[in-house]
Parts: structure tokens; sequence; C-alpha cells
């Protein structure tokens, strides 16, 4: 195991130098990163030249990638074009707040699938099963956007209306409130609930589906033939393995989390990762895009690895060489 482990981190090296290659070329193609200077009337030519010589925009694509990659391998990622903040600060001041709404959003989201999951796999085809099935391909179904604005008309439009405690719709704290823990437990209920419900959804369907080919294996059988309780059976030995292809889908979503909910965030004002990302593609600021696009490739490849080191812990038949 721990040869193979070492062999997937040093192929990691040129698979992100790879990655970084495409997406620098993929961001220098959304537009001009000086562009909104170019629109400004009192903009001078030396002022663009000035800018231009600054981020090496005067530079051959390619050598702004080898003068990039030379920099990022030093530690130094740039700073954004926009707010002239180093790259480093500013994404580490949005990733606490995007590891709050992800982590609360995953909590919750195996908190509603699991025991779902498991009870319309353990009673197929009954009203739970039916009703599990029905609303997992509903929430599946509605876009993010058409989700978090029903939630936002019920629970923060409507319960003002009935005479309800009502939640906020937006932020992480209200401007004219405490920032206490309270007031951040409020604020992270919808957008947290959100990317749980649409989530929670896959999470039932796939679980489902594993568990009910698991239970119809021979191990299964010959471990109820041989007195063990249903509940053991199912604990111990079915859903140890019927979790096997969630690893995957889980520990994936994870990374990609990492990097933001960007359209929640966006939708629900949430200072964090996704919202980052929206704001520089606007602003085409690249070295702020570069730097949170190569931590997202970065954690997709890194929970690969970690899903195949839990493959083998979860399944003793599994042995890498």
């Amino acid at each position: 195991m721990g040869t193979y482990i070492i062999r997937r981190l040093l192929t990691a090296i040129p698979l992100m130098i790879a990655i970084s290659i495409v997406l620098f070329y993929l961001i220098f193609a959304l537009g001009d990163p000086l562009a909104r200077l170019n629109q400004n009337p009192r903009t001078t030519q030396a002022d663009i030249a000035r800018m231009q010589a600054l981020y090496g925009l005067d530079k051959p694509l390619h050598f702004r990638y080898y003068y990039w990659l030379r920099n990022t391998f030093k530690g130094d990622w740039g700073e954004s074009m926009v707010t002239r903040q180093a790259v480093i600060p500013t994404i580490r001041d949005r990733l606490g707040n995007t590891l709050i709404l992800t982590g609360a959003a995953f909590m919750l989201t195996l908190v509603i699938a699991i025991p779902i999951g498991l009870i319309s796999a353990l009673r197929q085809y009954s009203w739970f099963d039916h009703l599990a099935t029905g609303l997992s391909f509903i929430f599946y179904s509605f876009p993010v956007f058409f989700l978090a604005f029903m939630l936002v008309y019920v629970f923060s439009v409507k319960f003002g209306d009935w005479g309800l405690p009502k939640l906020p719709s937006g932020k992480m704290y209200d401007v004219r409130g405490d920032r206490t823990l309270v007031e951040l437990a409020k604020h992270l209920i919808l957008p947290a609930l959100t990317i749980a419900l649409i989530s929670a959804a896959v999470y039932v369907r796939y679980l489902r589906a594993s568990m009910l080919e698991v239970l119809g294996q021979d191990y299964i059988r010959t471990a109820r033939s041989k007195g063990l309780a249903h509940a053991i059976v199912v604990r111990r030995h079915a859903l140890k393995n019927a979790a096997l292809p969630l690893v995957t889908l889980v520990l994936l979503q994870v990374a990609t989390l990492f990097s933001g909910a960007v359209v929640t965030e966006t939708l629900f004002a949430w200072p964090g990762m996704g919202l980052l990302f929206i704001q520089s593609a606007e602003a085409v600021d690249y070295p702020v895009l570069m730097g949170i696009l190569v931590i997202a490739s970065g954690l997709v490849i890194l929970f690969n690895l970690v899903a195949d080191i839990v493959y083998a812990f979860l399944d003793p038949r599994i042995r890498y060489g």
C-alpha cells in the first residue's frame, strides 16, 4: 500500500502541471483581464502599459505560464488584479467560510440520506420506499437556484407573513446584529439545506441500489443461515460492502465542495470560495482564478487517492501492489 501511495503521489505532479496548463489557457480565453480598465475614459495608454508590464500581460502566453508556474513553486501565487491583495491570503480568508457551509451541508446530507437509503432498501416496494424514491427524483430534478428560491420564499417570506420566526436569506451575519454562533447558525440553515437536499437525493438512490445488490449476495444468505441477527447482518456485512460505490461519490463531491458551492454561495451571498470564483471570473482576475482552480484540481486528485485507500479498508479483497 505504501508503494502504491508514493507512486500515485509522484504521478500527481505531472498531472497537476498538465491540468494547470489547460486551465491557464482557458482562463485567458475568457477575455482581456484589462478590459474594464480600457473602458474607463480616464485611463491612458501609459496606465494600460504599466498594468500589462506589472502582470506580465505584455509577454506571450507561454511565457506568462512559465513565470506563473515558477513563482507558484516558490510560494508566490501573485496578487489579485482587482483588490491588489495576495492570492493566498485572499483564498484563505474565504476558505474558512466555505468549510463552514459545506461541512454543515455534508453532515446534514449524511444524516438525511443514510437512514432513508437503508430503510428504502430493507423495505423494498413499501410505501416508504415509493415515497423516498419519488422525493429523491423530485429534489434531484430541481435546479439549485429554484430550490433555493423556494426555501427562501417559504422560510424567509411566508414564515414572516404567518407570524413565525423567519430565517435569514443571505450572508453569514446580520449587518445590524452580533457575530455570534447563534446568528451564524440561523444564516447557515437555508444554504446548507439547499445543498443537502439535492445531494441527499443522489445518495439515497446510490445507497438503495447498492444495498439491494448486496442483500442478494450468497454471503448475506450464508450469514443469515448461521443465525446471525438481522441488525448484525445489515451493519457488519451488507452496509460495509454497499458503501463502496458511495465512497467515490461522497469523496469526489467533498473535493469539489472545498472549492465552493458556486451557485449556492452566489444566491445566498455567502462570502466563500464559490462567490469569490464568480467575482474573479467576471473580472478575469486570472491569479485568483488559477489559485482556486489549482486547489480544486489538487483536491480531486487527492480525494481519488483517499477513495482508493478507503476501498481497501472496506473490502479486504482489494489489494494495491
